[in-house]
């Protein structure tokens, strides 16, 4: 096989009429120049160049050969030019499955935006709250709220210290009142959540002493969280929501945090995958945009500054 270094020694010599200013030119000494244009030679079968004391010119062998040669290395440097464009750009598919809530209300503008700035991105968003949908499903990563029970699996932090917060539309409390006390729960409509065959019916607080924890009951339940967003702002109860799920809610008016002194349940936000391998460049910027747009609606939480931000 012939060596891009032979075949640029050659074009070289060719072009300069000088073996050794070939040499020169590549750095290398004139008993490598001589044994790299022998070594070319032996390959093809054919005299390449003559050579004299004074003067070197092509045989008829070599300027049949050399347009070949200079076509070879011309299309050698644009392949080259070719991979470190494609490694400055964001190109390929994208497939991703994101938790429903999170995903319709703010996922969806982020990417619009994201494929917007990398317009060559193909996107395949798969929505559903289940992380078994990380393995069913043809993704190559996930963001979940909440600890991985897995651990096989590569868990990168989006919003490390997301929390869940009580809530509830001004309409809901003009008509049953605001609640003060985690106790006074037990007389409101709390809008549920559920995973499978399983009711998230168990609320957890913590108010400044200790841990508490409280079984809650109302007239709505879904397993899609977006659903339950929508039922807290048509006032139909009160919701206990991930803060970014809720955040431009509250921020615009149309729901308002309950007890804000209290600290509820951790909802970490993480990006899983089954390997480092999945972590592609496209991959790796939009992590750093999810990190960077959570990290300022976390800045707006009520308990920001009790919270380790």
């Amino acid at each position: 096989m012939l060596r891009f270094d032979d075949l640029q020694l050659f074009v070289r010599a060719a072009d300069l009429g000088s073996l050794s200013a070939a040499a020169r030119g590549m750095d290398m000494s004139a008993a490598v120049a001589s044994a790299a244009l022998k070594r070319i030679e032996q390959q093809l079968g054919a005299r390449l160049l003559t050579r004299s004391t004074r003067s070197l010119r092509l045989t008829a062998e070599g300027e049949g050969f050399l347009e070949y040669a200079r076509a070879a290395l011309g299309n050698l440097d644009e392949g080259r030019r070719l991979l470190a464009r494609g490694q400055d750009q964001v190109s390929g598919v994208l497939q991703l499955s994101a938790p429903s809530d999170f995903g319709r209300n703010l996922l969806l503008p982020w990417l619009d935006e994201f494929q917007r700035e990398h317009p060559k991105l193909t996107v395949r968003l798969l929505l559903g709250d289940r992380i078994a949908d990380l393995f069913r499903q043809p993704v190559d990563i996930a963001l979940r709220y909440g600890e991985p029970e897995d651990s096989s699996l590569v868990a990168l932090p989006i919003a490390p210290q997301n929390r869940r917060v009580l809530c509830a539309a001004p309409s809901y409390l003009a008509r049953h009142g605001e609640p003060r006390q985690l106790e006074q729960l037990a007389q409101h409509n709390c809008l549920l959540f559920m995973l499978g065959s399983r009711v998230h019916d168990h609320w957890s607080f913590h108010d400044g002493k200790r841990e508490v924890g409280l079984t809650v009951s109302g007239d709505r339940f879904s397993d899609d969280a977006d659903v339950v967003r929508l039922w807290a702002i048509a006032g139909a109860g009160i919701a206990y929501k991930s803060w970014l799920d809720v955040a431009a809610d509250v921020l615009a008016g149309r729901l308002k945090v309950l007890m804000p002194e209290l600290l509820c349940e951790r909802a970490p936000l993480n990006l899983l995958c089954a390997h480092r391998a999945q972590l592609s460049k496209p991959v790796n910027l939009l992590r750093e945009m999810l990190a960077s747009r959570c990290a300022r609606l976390s800045s707006h939480f009520p308990g920001f500054s009790r919270i380790g931000h």
